[in-house]
């Protein structure tokens, strides 16, 4: 099973980012884009693994508190001229990096390490290229996502609200020729 650690986002902040989305996919008809019931903030992708039951018992012992989010702002990694994904922007205090934390160290013995580097939240909503947020060497611009990077500067960044997570998921990603399918496998509490 292909598995990921994350957080689920507010109806209301989909539905905002959403149309943000809809409004900058007409600019890009050619990248990837997310569907929004696809919206969500990772914190550990786990890739393909056979171990749910020992995943879901490691899980249960983190502790964390409720994450406050605040979903503003949209960007390009790896840069805005050779951009490769679009993001929007998530800004939450020390609770967000210590919830990583702490999935991350119950996790490590079984042998999942999370990416290396600073954790920055984001919420990607379209993959140019072969969408790999790092680029080597050589690469050259992924065509599509110029056209929104032009549209949003010089403009307002735009906010979409905030809220608190009181949960994090378990998730199983399934790839079809449509895109990723996401399902449920275990919610855990935030207290």
């Amino acid at each position: 099973m292909r598995l990921f650690v994350a957080l689920d986002i507010d109806a209301d902040i989909r539905s905002r980012i959403a149309l943000f989305r809809d409004q900058m996919r007409t600019l890009a008809p050619g990248v990837r884009w997310v569907g929004p019931e696809t919206f969500h903030v990772t914190l550990q992708f786990l890739g393909e693994t056979p171990k749910v039951e020992e995943i879901k018992r490691a899980l249960a012992q983190v502790k964390a508190v409720p994450v406050p989010l605040t979903f503003g702002g949209a960007g390009f990694f790896p840069t805005p001229q050779r951009a490769r994904v679009f993001w929007v922007g998530i800004e939450s205090g020390s609770e967000l990096q210590t919830l990583v934390d702490n999935v991350g160290s119950a996790l490590a013995p079984m042998g999942f390490k999370r990416e290396g580097g600073e954790y920055h939240p984001h919420l990607t909503l379209a993959r140019a290229g072969s969408g790999r947020p790092h680029s080597k060497p050589g690469d050259k611009p992924a065509p599509g996502l110029q056209a929104v990077r032009a549209k949003l500067e010089g403009q307002p960044q735009p906010e979409f609200g905030a809220m608190t997570a009181h949960e994090f998921i378990l998730y199983q990603s399934t790839l079809t020729p449509s895109g990723s399918r996401y399902t449920r496998l275990a919610t855990f509490p935030l207290r």
